[in-house]
């Protein structure tokens, strides 16, 4: 391999990598007098003139001429009858410039430095990529599906780094291809046996903060803040902002005209729920928002345990609690407080309707119980097990079951 060949082969290498010019340069400098140490002991007086654009590469060797027999350190004294076979102008006190071709350090040298090379070359690569995510944590990149196992995704971004999607970051309801487009934010970067390891989610938090600034130019701008975002990924979030400007209302402009800025985020976190929620520094009203869309009768706080009782009209409960709990349990990670609610009754024998009961009980097991005209949990309760197993086809166990439930609403 000559000079040539070896500028080339790197040039290639540079292109690909996106190493610019000047750091070429110094690495390929680096370990062409990692050779010459390993030749001669010392580079001191070795000048290496490299130009990777026009594929030069030189090494001189640069010695002082002193008379036949007269030398007494190799490496930077010649003696004239040599010096003269280099350039025969040379006198005896000047110092003579000699090339020396990479050919000349023999096959083994060159395969070496060539390795030393692609080493430092893979080891400043893989500190570039580590850099440039580290201070791209928090930030959406969009990148493409390149292989799928069963607990993460690998994806290429548009350089072909790797970057992976653990299946825990992912939206339970996500799905994807070999080939297809994915966002998310990143979430992480760590170094892992000298590689780094770039972590993206779909889940965070902060995945929804960035949807948000792409779609609502206020927040981008800073006239809308988010102070708060919780997720149940895939089912519901709770989202609260607020305004700096009087003039402009945080929740209208994070919907948009007919709900379309939301729309957009909705779609791409798989038909998420967003609650976007007008915050405050009043903690009553806070709650009440976050709670939404159930209307709220009274609240009774308890700031040193942390603890909110929440009563509400019993149509509004199922309201509050929300599908699985989500509701009430997102409410509660927003505003801080463990909220706990309850029925509002006019007096003690306020009756409640058995559909208020569908998120304990079965609904077939209601119509069941309706099919003999109990429309109520009082109903229910004053036919007694015995003659619930009688009419119904509900066993013993589980009439049981169903009637301590509904007579815990009453205690």
């Amino acid at each position: 391999m000559n000079a040539d060949e070896l500028i080339e082969s790197f040039q290639d290498f540079k292109d690909f990598k996106n190493i610019d010019r000047v750091t070429m340069m110094h690495i390929l400098e680096d370990v062409i007098r990692g050779m010459i140490l390993k030749e001669f002991e010392d580079d001191s007086n070795f000048d290496i003139i490299i130009n990777p654009d026009k594929g030069d590469l030189e090494i001189w060797r640069n010695r002082t001429i002193v008379e036949d027999g007269a030398v007494k350190d190799d490496l930077t004294e010649i003696e004239y009858s040599k010096a003269v076979k280099i350039e025969p102008d040379f006198e005896v006190g000047e110092e003579a410039s000699e090339e020396l071709k990479i050919e000349n350090f023999g096959r083994r040298a060159i395969l070496s430095m060539r390795q030393n090379l692609v080493a430092k070359i893979q080891e400043l690569e893989k500190d570039s990529i580590y850099k440039k995510y580290k201070d791209r944590v928090g930030d959406i990149i969009t990148g493409e599906v390149y292989q799928i196992w069963k607990r993460e995704i690998l994806v290429l971004d548009d350089e072909g780094n790797e970057l992976v999607l653990p299946k825990m970051e992912q939206i339970p309801t996500d799905y994807f291809k070999k080939g297809d487009t994915v966002r998310a934010v990143v979430s992480k970067v760590d170094m892992r046996n000298a590689n780094p390891v770039i972590i993206l989610s779909r889940t965070s938090p902060a995945f929804l903060e960035r949807l948000f600034e792409m779609e609502v130019p206020e927040i981008f701008d800073g006239l809308i803040t988010i102070k708060k975002i919780v997720r149940e990924p895939g089912e519901r979030a709770k989202v609260a902002v607020e305004s700096y400007d009087d003039r402009i209302d945080p929740v209208g402009a994070c919907v948009g005209m007919k709900g379309s800025r939301i729309h957009g985020i909705v779609r791409e976190l798989r038909n998420e729920n967003i609650d976007v929620i007008n915050f405050t520094s009043n903690s009553m009203l806070f709650i009440q928002r976050s709670l939404s869309p159930a209307k709220i009768t009274s609240i009774k706080l308890d700031d040193e345990k942390g603890t909110a009782r929440v009563y509400l009209k019993p149509d509004q409960v199922s309201l509050a609690i929300g599908k699985g709990g989500h509701n009430i349990k997102l409410a509660g990670k927003l505003t801080g407080y463990e909220i706990d609610v309850y029925r509002e009754s006019e007096d003690d024998f306020e009756d409640v309707d058995l559909e208020e009961f569908a998120d304990e009980i079965d609904h077939w097991i209601i119509d069941e119980l309706k099919a003999i005209g109990c429309d109520t949990a009082k109903s229910v309760i004053e036919i007694g097990a015995q003659d619930l197993v009688k009419r119904t086809d509900l066993e013993e166990e589980t009439i049981t079951e169903i009637l301590g439930i509904l007579k815990s609403e009453f205690e």
